[in-house]
């Protein structure tokens, strides 16, 4: 199951609804971005019916970026009901993310 892509029409949406959601702030130029992408994928499977793994390009979603302050990518930002709680930045190990999720679950 792979990480969901998110756009700037969809992501208030997902990050409200009320899971935790785990957003990687991404682009397709971005090497350590390509390299998670894999992971995000495996998390996505791993926390299929208890979390939201998304993505969300940030070529194309400057404004959100912009929002929450997305200097440097990938970033990963964990929400719950719009609300961020969590986050880390540059290619880190899937357990990283794992932890991150796990504790907010």
């Amino acid at each position: 199951m792979p990480a969901i892509h998110l756009t700037s029409e969809s992501f208030d949406k997902v990050i409200q609804s009320g899971q935790v959601v785990l957003v990687d702030f991404w682009a397709s130029w971005c090497r350590p971005c390509q390299m998670m992408g894999p992971i995000l994928d495996q998390l996505a499977d791993d926390f299929k019916d208890r979390a939201i793994i998304a993505k969300l390009n940030a070529d194309d979603c400057k404004e959100i970026c912009s929002r929450y302050g997305i200097t440097s990518i990938p970033t990963f930002k964990l929400f719950k009901n719009g609300v961020e709680l969590d986050n880390a930045v540059g290619a880190v190990p899937k357990e990283t993310l794992q932890n991150l999720v796990e504790k907010h679950l």
